[in-house]
């Protein structure tokens, strides 16, 4: 059986035609689907990260002329300079890492309420995140004491940070779940951007007459 190159343009015009024929909103669920698979391997991959939490409070050192607001203060002010390196240089001895490590994976929170400091460590493995925690908040507590006969204001250890259970980064299914959200997104806009087809404003099955010839016309003036 020999090819037709007739019957190949036939095949090819057939199969173009069935490509136009798609629906213009499979870019949609194609794109959901597309950014769930993305989103699910991404979380898969990702090794989970672990936060430990720790905190101190600041109270008054004995001198009568420190009261609350002080403390409120100072608080506010050990928080901004917890992330410095006079802090991390002494926490990395006992944390075991640098200190390059120790800023990227530190944060501190203080309240507007209350004089509390509160040392958040994140880390791919649950004792380094607590160890993190507790080494910078200590340092912490050794920078006031080196400063309270100045300050009136001290640093007390409120809560230790605990090797947490499960991990704070997100899960796999709430990656896919983002991804399905970014895809169909995605895909909406592309429906929204692609050009018309000319052949979409013609009914289905209309050919197009051509018009007539120039000759024609010329022929029947003659005539």
């Amino acid at each position: 059986m020999t090819d037709n190159p007739v019957q190949r343009a036939r095949l090819s015009r057939r199969e173009r035609a069935r490509v136009k024929r798609l629906p213009s909103w499979w870019l949609l669920p194609a794109g959901a689907l597309l950014g769930a698979v993305a989103g699910g391997a991404y979380g898969v991959a990702k090794p989970p990260q672990y936060t430990a939490t720790s905190s101190v409070v600041a109270v008054a050192a004995g001198r009568s002329d420190v009261d609350c607001a002080d403390a409120l203060g100072f608080a506010q002010a050990y928080g901004r300079v917890a992330p410095q390196l006079a802090v991390l240089g002494d926490a990395q001895v006992e944390a075991g890492v640098p200190a390059a490590t120790l800023r990227k994976s530190v944060q501190v929170a203080t309240s507007p309420d209350a004089p509390m400091v509160s040392v958040s460590a994140t880390s791919s493995s649950p004792a380094r995140a607590a160890d993190i925690a507790n080494a910078v908040s200590g340092a912490l507590v050794t920078q006031a004491a080196h400063n309270k006969a100045g300050t009136g204001i001290r640093l007390e250890p409120l809560a230790r940070a605990m090797r947490p259970a499960e991990p704070s980064s997100a899960s796999w299914k709430l990656t896919s779940l983002v991804g399905t959200c970014a895809g169909g997104l995605l895909g909406g806009l592309v429906l929204l951007a692609r050009p018309r087809r000319a052949a979409d404003d013609d009914g289905p099955g209309q050919a197009t007459v051509p018009a007539p010839t120039l000759a024609a016309d010329a022929r029947g003036t003659l005539g």
